[in-house]
């Protein structure tokens, strides 16, 4: 009769804290989606492609997350989109 040997390893894993944070853009009837797609390009630094895609999520689905990151980093371009007048917030 052979032995047979089972090793458990104990594996640690590094969560980001923090990282996992989010500017969520809501869908609104007041501004234009040219608006939403300059702000977006302005504030977010995104592409002229992803701010239209962003744009189109929000006005199809209601929402739309457009920016990830440290909470550090986004709520000064959270507090831009809502000066904007734009509806956004940080989850």
């Amino acid at each position: 009769m052979s032995t047979i040997e089972k090793v458990k390893e104990e594996v640690l894993v590094d969560e980001l804290v923090g990282v996992n944070n989010e500017i969520v853009l809501y869908n609104d009837d007041v501004n234009t989606f040219d608006h939403v797609i300059d702000t977006l390009i302005r504030v977010c630094q995104h592409t002229s492609e992803q701010a239209e895609q962003c744009a189109i999520l929000v006005h199809y689905k209601g929402k739309c997350t457009v920016k990830t990151g440290h909470f550090d980093e986004l709520k000064p371009q959270c507090t831009q989109l809502l000066e904007a007048g734009l509806s956004a917030e940080i989850i």
